[in-house]
């Protein structure tokens, strides 16, 4: 898949060094989708910003919201 042109985005909580985070960009499904995610027109890519060509995730809208949900509802909080 060619994420070239694909506009990546960090957390504003990322420091000035780029810090160890990720990096997340909406792309077009349809010419970017991995075969277990065909079918959906946007997906969300994520991805390590400080492996650039490494591996990247995909996640459909409903699958992202529901990340972001447990996010701030703090189900993956560590005890």
């Amino acid at each position: 898949m060619n994420l070239s042109d694909v506009e990546w985005k960090k957390s504003t909580y990322t420091g000035d060094d780029g810090g160890n985070c990720v990096e997340v960009a909406e792309v077009n499904g349809t010419i970017n989708a991995p075969e277990h995610k065909t079918g959906y027109a946007k997906l969300i890519a994520v991805r390590d910003s400080k492996n650039p060509d490494g591996p990247v995730l995909y996640f459909t809208q409903a699958e992202w919201d529901a990340f972001v949900a447990g996010v701030k509802d703090n189900e993956f909080d560590i005890d």
